[in-house]
């Protein structure tokens, strides 16, 4: 493990952002309440038994489930002789199943590593080979991915869920429909597998062994691109998540200043859970709060969605900029009540038009904030409370320090532009097996460096101006142009290519794919092809444009900025 620790000896930076603080906000961040997320797990499932604890397609569990599923996953991961700090895989979209192993992983002693089920064989069997996982749980939808890289990787345990899995009797049609009538499960034959079901009835019967961990120990390999663009395992320990947790409940109070708070916090869980902003936001600070998480498992089904919307009084709504604009491009989602619903917004910049045009429609303003992987992830949020959109991510949140800095590392004065860089409890201990880009992010004096650009302004709230490198964001999610690039190169038709991010009022920004051929009868609809085949969908170039040769510096670097302008 790569670990970074900070210096006793930090320098301190000007909080001025403190001033802008709500009252009832504590500047720093007090003691952790708990060793361990699995001591939250088990404090939390005892507290709120009764309560829902998550809903998927009208199946709901309580927190009293949610122990009893979680400890039959943990007792029977523990009989396959798998130690405290393997890695255990999860291949799922939002259904019951995800959470349940997720914390069954966790309460094993065991570290989770979340995968996105649309992964192409190619990204699944890097992250696989990368974090060294001896198990994986997949719906089934995705089993003929994992078939394919099975043998390259050190995965020794597979079960296999199906969409029903947890639905009750209501689970045999959903799966019938989702197999034989849509015909969304790919044929799969992956000898040795286990069923979700069996595996849950095994570990009924099976003891359970406390799990003796610590803050240090990890929690999740989070899986980013960070400023560059091969992929790596951002390890998050369980103090991490923790202080991430303490940090948003804090700064959750200034939600509640002027309106009365809710015996029980219901969530819409729209954005993945494989993805850091829901697993923290949604799943870990539900879990804080005794909340109920209502998952949905296909928001791109935007009848659905508002459909789902209607049936619940929701009072936390963590989303995207692009998620907040296609609801409000139904004319059904007029109809819906959200004005007392928080509204959270991530993972990519919100358009002031979109805040504004929900302000008009729900009667509630967007509450931005900004975080990566690398930090749990949130850093700084705008205030709950605030009247206004501030075209800002707003505060540094409770213990977290912010710097603007120059390339050579030095702070700038308040309104210079310079790289975001960010110290707090929640930032990771560093990336997995990769030591030397560890210490290209990490400054001597426990900063990160995001990668992102901006500034702060005299009340302390800070403004993303442009990004270091030249990663494109779409719908929320880091695209790498070198990693789009090295696909394209592995095409024997083409001599040489450069991706770029162009604007796109669906998902804030698209793939635009320049190629200069080296086979001359080369289509759009090749590369398209090869793309689709290599590239899972949101990194696919949605434009191809062919040249006769690429903008280059004089040493040969493609110039991606001229393309750009």
């Amino acid at each position: 493990m790569n670990s970074v620790s900070a210096p006793s000896d930090r320098p301190q930076v000007n909080k001025i952002w403190l001033a802008s603080y709500p009252d009832i906000v504590p500047a720093e961040l007090p003691p952790l309440e708990h060793a361990s997320l699995i001591e939250l797990l088990e404090e939390s499932c005892a507290r709120y038994a009764d309560k829902l604890a998550f809903t998927s397609m009208g199946k709901s569990i309580t927190y009293r489930d949610l122990d009893t599923q979680t400890r039959k996953i943990a007792a029977w991961l523990q009989s396959l002789g798998l130690q405290k700090g393997d890695r255990v895989a999860v291949m799922m979209p939002n259904v019951l199943q995800n959470p349940v192993t997720v914390y069954g992983i966790l309460r094993a002693g065991l570290v989770v590593v979340n995968v996105n089920p649309l992964y192409t064989p190619r990204e699944l069997e890097h992250q696989l080979r990368d974090c060294g996982a001896k198990a994986i749980f997949v719906l089934e939808n995705f089993a003929h991915t994992v078939e394919q890289v099975l043998g390259h990787t050190d995965v020794r345990h597979v079960v296999v869920t199906a969409l029903g899995d947890m639905l009750g009797i209501k689970g045999h049609i959903v799966n019938f429909i989702v197999r034989k009538v849509k015909k969304l499960v790919p044929a799969w034959s992956i000898p040795g597998h286990r069923g979700f079901k069996g595996v849950v009835s095994e570990g009924a019967r099976l003891p359970l062994r406390p799990a003796e961990l610590t803050g240090k120990d990890i929690a999740f390999l989070q899986y980013t691109g960070g400023t560059t663009g091969v992929a790596k395992g951002a390890i998050l320990t369980h103090s991490n998540l923790l202080a991430n947790q303490q940090q948003l409940l804090l700064w959750l109070q200034s939600a509640y200043i002027n309106k009365p708070r809710p015996e029980q916090l219901t969530f819409v869980c729209a954005l993945p859970l494989y993805h850091i902003f829901a697993l923290t936001v949604n799943s870990l600070m539900g879990m804080s709060l005794g909340g109920h998480n209502v998952l949905i498992a296909n928001p791109r089904d935007i009848p659905g969605f508002i459909k789902e919307l209607g049936k619940y009084k929701f009072d936390m709504f963590p989303g995207l900029n692009t998620l907040f604009n296609a609801l409000m491009n139904n004319p059904e989602f007029a109809k819906l009540d959200l004005s007392h619903t928080a509204v959270l917004a991530g993972g990519m910049a919100v358009q002031r038009p979109v805040a504004e045009r929900w302000q008009k429609m729900t009667g509630a303003w967007i509450t931005e904030g900004y975080g990566l992987s690398e930090t749990s992830p949130v850093a700084s949020a705008n205030r709950f409370d605030s009247s206004q959109f501030s075209g800002t991510i707003g505060l540094p949140i409770t213990g977290t320090d912010f710097d603007i800095r120059d390339e050579n590392g030095r702070s700038l004065p308040l309104g210079e532009v310079g790289e975001i860089c960010i110290r707090g409890p929640q930032v990771m201990a560093g990336y997995w097996k990769q030591p030397a880009e560890t210490a290209r992010v990490m400054t001597a004096d426990g900063f990160f460096r995001s990668g992102d650009m901006g500034f702060m302004d005299e009340r302390g709230y800070t403004k993303i101006v442009d990004r270091k490198k030249d990663m494109i964001l779409v719908s929320g999610f880091n695209v790498y142009p070198n990693e789009i690039e090295e696909v394209a190169a592995m095409h024997p038709g083409i001599l040489e290519a450069a991706a770029i991010g162009v604007p796109d009022e669906h998902s804030g920004e698209a793939v635009k794919l320049f190629i200069v051929k080296k086979d001359q009868a080369l289509t759009e609809a090749d590369v398209k092809a090869h793309c689709v085949a290599n590239l899972t969908n949101y990194k696919r170039p949605r434009f191809i444009e062919f040249r006769s040769e690429l903008p280059k510096s004089n040493v040969g670097k493609i110039l991606r900025k001229e393309l750009r302008n």
